[in-house]
């Protein structure tokens, strides 16, 4: 419940954050990270606690000599909550509320704090609410322990049967948003097809919380989708059709950020908005060139797109922030040994440096097969003489003497497929094709 609670009080809550520096290199976490993390969650930081161990307490996580340096600081900053920066077992968690007497949040918990406040979609609040609710079902004991502590046969049957009253009510509230979940992934499933259909291919772009994806995605298409320098300032997936120089239509798509260590759930909550990632022609792996921990963030971010299946989809990193760099570079495109394939492109979406060169090598993995055709457009038909000049390039134009319009042009192969049909041409006709 303390999740919910958290939400319908949004004031600037008092945070203690502990970080415990492990020996083990897996378990480690970024104490950066946690700083963002509270700062995209809205909580002012009071102080930081931090130890040295080779493995969790199991009862406390820190041990209960830390336990107690942490009840100290609660009550010394006057602390609304404790957040760790490691998850923590449903046991670990109430035995340190108990005992600091505030509630306690560990990184799971605030990332679903975080997703809660930023969900904007109906499909982004389901499969938050799904998440949380899930969460929620292995923490369910904590609210009905005084019962439990009463002692005899008669205090604690209704306890009991309250628990399983909430354990019920969550289930089927869990089963209802899975339901409406599986709806709308198949919505998706159709909207997908239907891309395939028309042979439009699809770039997603993927890639660390707070690598600049909102960014660049509002640069290439103009959509307007929320971006803040913060993790986790977007969420919800968002689809835009982009002209790709020589190579005509392409659908982007704007995915959720990955982080460390994301927690499964997450990652199964949101599958129906990965999904896009799995399904994509390319992968656009979005890099911030600046960050210290660009190579470790970039191996989490392979692991989650292998854990979403999309291992086989080919990938061009972009390398973003250039501008941010201690020394300057310029916009810079590497290529393979091959002398034809883009591997990587150094950017600045916020400058707008490089963008371009990134566009064409986009372009090269859909270049394929080119058409010179020759068009006569009817003379009533305005709108689709508009459209004309948003496809391919004109080559030349000109007007027959009864005022239809006469075009050549160069069509890609999926522009020449989809007007080649239209009612409104006169005369449709292939001169040369060739490949690129």
């Amino acid at each position: 419940m303390e999740l919910f609670d958290r939400l319908e009080r949004r004031d600037l809550e008092r945070a203690v954050l502990v970080h415990v520096d492990f020996y083990q290199e897996a378990d480690r976490e970024e104490l950066d990270e946690l700083y963002e993390l509270v700062d995209s969650a809205g909580a002012a930081i009071c102080t930081l606690i931090t130890t040295k161990r080779s493995y969790p307490d199991a009862k406390y996580f820190i041990g209960k000599g830390k336990a107690e340096e942490i009840k100290d600081a609660v009550t010394l900053h006057e602390a609304d909550v404790v957040i760790f920066n490691h998850a923590l077992s449903p046991a670990q968690e109430r035995n340190l509320s108990d005992f600091l007497g505030v509630q306690v949040l560990d990184r799971v918990g605030l990332i679903l704090d975080i997703f809660a406040q930023r969900a904007r979609s109906h499909e982004g609040k389901l499969q938050v609410e799904l998440a949380l609710l899930k969460r929620m079902s292995t923490r369910l004991v904590r609210g009905w322990s005084h019962l439990d502590r009463q002692g005899g046969i008669g205090a604690r049957g209704p306890g009991e049967t309250q628990l399983e009253t909430d354990r019920r009510l969550v289930q089927g509230r869990i089963k209802q948003l899975e339901s409406k979940i599986e709806k709308v992934r198949k919505q998706r499933d159709l909207s997908r097809r239907s891309r395939q259909k028309s042979e439009m291919p699809t770039v997603t772009i993927v890639g660390y919380t707070n690598a600049g994806k909102s960014t660049l995605f509002n640069y290439l298409t103009s959509a307007g989708v929320y971006a803040e320098d913060r993790l986790f300032a977007t969420l919800d997936s968002t689809l835009r059709k982009v002209r790709l120089p020589g190579a005509g239509e392409v659908i982007f798509a704007d995915t959720v950020g990955f982080i460390r260590h994301i927690p499964h759930d997450l990652v199964t909550a949101f599958r129906s908005t990965l999904e896009e990632t799995r399904e994509a022609s390319l992968l656009i792996h979005l890099i911030d060139a600046s960050d210290e921990h660009r190579d470790e963030k970039m191996a989490d971010v392979q692991d989650v797109i292998q854990e979403v299946g999309a291992q086989d989809v080919p990938q061009l990193q972009i390398f973003n922030k250039i501008d941010a760099l201690e020394t300057p570079m310029e916009p810079k495109v590497d290529w393979a040994e091959d002398g034809v394939t883009p591997i990587r492109v150094w950017i600045s979406a916020q400058q707008g440096l490089g963008v371009e060169l990134m566009m064409d090598a986009v372009a090269s993995f859909f270049k394929g097969r080119f058409y010179t055709v020759s068009l006569v457009l009817d003379v009533a038909a305005g709108k689709k003489r508009a459209q004309l000049y948003q496809l391919g390039t004109i080559l030349q134009e000109g007007f027959d003497e009864q005022g239809n319009s006469l075009f050549t042009m160069s069509l890609t192969e999926q522009e020449w497929q989809s007007l080649k049909t239209w009612p409104e041409l006169l005369k449709a006709e292939v001169i040369e094709s060739a490949a690129q």
